[in-house]
């Protein structure tokens, strides 16, 4: 008995509509990109295993796929690894390759090996599949396509807040309301780190804070102190738990806290400077909201932090973020070249459009009308108007099969075409087209301009 055909967990197919609406997020996207100046690049769909390896911290390393060498790949496994069911030795022996995490790391290396033919600053989009090991849930898939955009050598905080700007439009566009741009800056958890005395220890605090609105106060004060954080320190943390208010008021409360961290305070200037802009240049439907708990767990952020959150309504994690990095081309030998980036999360804006109904109606349409095959000399002569019908920007097929009209209506009823057109005897000899419109049932005879014109 054959086998029942299945896909991978975590992966999925898609129908024409689906696919539809996603093209219809992608163009939306693709075009606030080109909007604000970025321009298109790709790079391979796999890496060298040491271009991803370490850019993610511990936690990211675990999701990266790993693609066998081809061959008798087992014949230069580290035998001792072998023997001693090392996986993690044994894997940097049968394993050069790996599937790309994400699109900032490939992007980097990207720039370092092309960095003569680059003009910096460097705005540069990419949209394309990432694939990640992670359990698959709701939202959350082992492959799925990022939407990024990125300005490398440049320092000028007006960037951030032209992503920002960028964010508001994309949202804006798709008819999106109540989404959410939080932002922080990874100088104000060093500073946090310094004052409770745990610099030593930032990754391990910012990995435990970032969790703090999905397990709780208590759950990440555990966790702090799990990783040898001190009680004193936690302690210290206490206002930022209870930090409330507006932006401004925020920035003010900070300043106290920071008052003895020099980066910190640098941080804060930071946000100051780019709200201050956002403000005076507004958004059209986003909220920029300050949130000293942000942090993400990717450790090549160096200064502002982005994260978009859904509409309250809508329970879904976040469908976008990004963030600056001073020296992320560093770990590929070019130095000292700063920047910044976004990325929306195109399946969960997908899920959140469905799921808020607001995918045009248009956006998976397909044909505009269909005509009916009675025989050989009927489709000849439908196919000389299809080809002026295609030509005038309308999708029109012909029915391959002269199969029964009942068969051939049912077809463009199911496909749900709105209009069909019959082409026999009568209309071939005045050079006529009876055109029947699906949605209201009445049918008229009109000449080829008449009936472009109606279906258009």
């Amino acid at each position: 008995m054959a086998q029942k055909p299945s896909i991978p967990k975590g992966t999925r197919d898609f129908n024409p509509e689906q696919v539809a609406k996603r093209n219809y997020i992608f163009n939306t996207i693709r075009s606030a990109f080109e909007t604000f100046g970025f321009q298109p690049i790709e790079t391979p769909s796999f890496e060298n295993s040491n271009t991803l390896m370490g850019k993610y911290g511990e936690e990211g390393d675990r999701l990266i796929f790993k693609i066998l060498n081809s061959g008798d790949y087992l014949s230069k496994a580290d035998a001792q690894a072998y023997e001693d069911r090392n996986s993690n030795k044994l894997i940097s022996s049968i394993s050069e390759k790996a599937l790309r995490y994400d699109l900032t790391v490939p992007f980097a290396r990207y720039v370092v090996q092309h960095q003569n033919e680059i003009e910096f600053p460097f705005k540069r989009y990419q949209i394309q599949p990432v694939w990640r090991a992670d359990r698959p849930q709701k939202g959350r898939f082992r492959e799925f396509f990022q939407c990024d955009a990125d300005v490398v050598g440049s320092k000028s905080l007006w960037q951030e807040v032209e992503f920002i700007q960028l964010y508001d439009t994309v949202f804006s566009a798709l008819k999106l309301e109540g989404v959410t741009i939080k932002i922080n800056n990874r100088k104000i958890l060093s500073g946090i780190a310094e004052v409770i005395g745990a610099s030593d220890k930032l990754i391990d605090f910012t990995v435990a804070l970032d969790k703090l609105d999905k397990i709780g106060e208590e759950k990440v004060k555990e966790e702090m102190l799990g990783k040898g954080i001190s009680q004193s320190g936690i302690d210290k943390l206490q206002p930022l738990f209870t930090l409330t208010g507006d932006f401004e008021t925020q920035i003010e409360s900070l300043k106290a806290i920071l008052a003895s961290s020099q980066e910190g305070l640098k941080g804060v200037e930071e946000l100051q400077f780019i709200n201050t802009a956002i403000t005076e240049l507004g958004l059209k439907t986003a909220t920029l909201q300050l949130d000293v708990t942000l942090a993400r767990g990717l450790n090549y952020y160096t200064g502002a932090i982005f994260e978009v959150s859904a509409p309250k309504d809508v329970k879904m994690g976040s469908i976008g973020g990004g963030g600056r990095y001073d020296d992320l081309t560093g770990v590929f030998g070019m130095k000292d070249v700063s920047g910044v980036g976004i990325s929306f999360g195109l399946d969960r804006i997908y899920l959140v459009l469905e799921e808020l109904a607001l995918f045009p109606e248009t956006v998976s349409k397909n044909v505009d009308v269909l005509f009916i095959n009675f025989g050989d000399k009927e489709a000849l002569f439908s196919l000389k108007a299809i080809k002026e019908l295609r030509a005038n920007g309308i999708n029109a097929e012909l029915y391959p099969d002269a199969s029964k009209m009942k068969k051939q209506m049912n077809n463009a009823n199911k496909r749900q075409i709105p209009f069909v057109v019959l082409v026999g005897d009568d209309e071939m000899n005045s050079n006529t087209y009876t055109l029947k419109d699906m949605v209201l049932g009445e049918q008229i005879k009109v000449h080829l301009d008449d009936l472009i014109t109606k279906v258009k």
